[in-house]
């Protein structure tokens, strides 16, 4: 009898143990949250909606050989050095069955050049499968390169890069090298390096894309019907990239502060190879909030360069990159290119990036962790369903050939009428310009 009650208590024992075992094994497994930046409101634009694919995330690693070390240019001597750049790219993918699109990113707030501001990591939720099998038979897909502000990260914007890859793009993300969150250096190498990074992604990426070669990848990426989408000091990168030079102003204001470097002029208008060596593989272009207007990096020249479709996105009370005489400016200059402004009224300049991470509300904080996402109008999710609309809209016309025309015909201003896309009520506070090029 007690060896009977022994077994009993040693098998009760082992089932507690095995439950407990089963129980920690459950919790452990990560289950993607309620809500996840991107996901479309109530309120939402009929295009925000995830699309048909399912959505794989890499991450890689590239190296630009032999670029000029502008922090280290001393009286006009340039350096070189061998640049890394990050990538993070967003597919459509094949999921296995009963798989959840889930994945983690981890980004940082602060500053590592503010000691009011040190460097905090923090991760946050998205809907992709880490390294899952691309869905190639369908492709290949229309390559768009993303790149961010000054600070910034290639995980600034994942509402979007993972809406878009649901609609069957591959999309790459730039880790601008001394410009992120975590190693933000001197400004003259975001100056120097924002549309040589986004040339270079390019190049690797068709490279990469090829149907011969043997990545995930190949056959996957269309390189020849390429878009560019640029945020702040991405956004003044993606313009020169696509075609509009940097003025003599610009040049000489470089070079006073890059110990005598000269190395920008090779992206300025008046250089003749400039103007040579534009990416016909560039269709069109999406610049939110970019820098450098009123700064006199453009001038009526160096605009007339940009013969690309390219969508502008501001907010009317934007005070980093300006409005009137910033972005709106940019847009009116740019008198080739058929082009778009889209502009929050009363907003900022936080128009493009994810909704403020939760642990930038921990009182204690320098407000500006918050503010670096934040509008003090907008809420921000409900300004990544509109960006997410317009850029479907936008990209698809020129990317892919949808009939999306009349989410573009619109009133210019949307307290008028309701515009096309959007449920009743709920356009409001926006304002639609087009130009056709002259």
């Amino acid at each position: 009898m007690k060896h009977f009650v022994l077994s009993v208590r040693i098998i009760f024992c082992c089932i507690v143990l095995l439950l407990g075992i089963c129980s920690l094994t459950v919790t452990a497994q990560p289950s993607t949250p309620p809500f996840v930046y991107g996901d479309a409101l109530p309120d939402a634009p009929v295009l925000a909606a995830k699309g048909e694919y399912g959505v794989g995330v890499r991450t890689m690693d590239f190296v630009n050989k032999g670029q000029v070390d502008v922090l280290n240019s001393k009286n006009g001597v340039d350096p070189l050095y061998d640049r890394p750049l990050k990538i993070e790219i967003w597919y459509p993918a094949i999921l296995p069955e009963e798989t959840k699109e889930f994945v983690m990113y981890n980004d940082f707030m602060g500053n590592p050049n503010d000691s009011t501001r040190p460097l905090i990591p923090f991760t946050f939720p998205g809907r992709a499968l880490r390294d899952a099998v691309p869905k190639t038979k369908d492709g290949p897909f229309p390559l768009i390169i993303v790149s961010h502000g000054y600070t910034g990260s290639r995980v600034l914007f994942t509402y979007l890069t993972e809406n878009l890859a649901s609609k069957g793009y591959v999309v790459v993300s730039i880790d601008h090298t001394e410009s992120t969150h975590k190693d933000a250096a001197g400004f003259t190498s975001t100056l120097l390096n924002r549309a040589k990074d986004d040339l270079f992604v390019l190049e690797r990426m068709a490279a990469l894309g090829k149907s011969t070669g043997n990545t995930f990848l190949s056959g996957l990426v269309d390189a020849n019907n390429t878009g560019l989408i640029g945020y702040s000091m991405g956004g003044y990168g993606v313009l020169n990239a696509a075609g509009a030079g940097y003025s003599e102003q610009a040049v000489a204001l470089f070079e006073k502060y890059s110990g005598g470097s000269k190395s920008i002029v090779v992206l300025s208008t008046n250089n003749p190879d400039y103007k040579l060596s534009h990416d016909q593989r560039i269709r069109a272009v999406v610049a939110f909030a970019p820098w450098g207007m009123e700064r006199n990096v453009w001038d009526a020249e160096g605009l007339k360069g940009l013969t690309v479709p390219t969508f502008f996105i501001a907010g009317s009370q934007d005070d980093i990159s300006g409005y009137e005489k910033g972005t709106k400016a940019i847009f009116m200059g740019a008198v080739n290119a058929d082009r778009y402004l889209l502009t929050y009224r009363n907003a900022r300049h936080n128009v493009a990036p994810n909704p403020p991470p939760i642990e930038s509300l921990k009182p204690g904080l320098n407000i500006n962790e918050f503010y670096h996402y934040a509008d003090p109008v907008w809420d921000l999710k409900r300004m990544n369903n509109i960006n997410q609309h317009f850029v479907t809209v936008f990209l698809g016309i020129h990317l892919k050939k949808e009939d999306f025309g009349k989410y573009l015909d619109l009133n210019e201003d949307s307290n008028e009428k309701n515009w096309t896309g959007f449920k009743p009520r709920t356009a409001t506070g926006l304002e639609l310009l087009h130009a056709s090029p002259q």
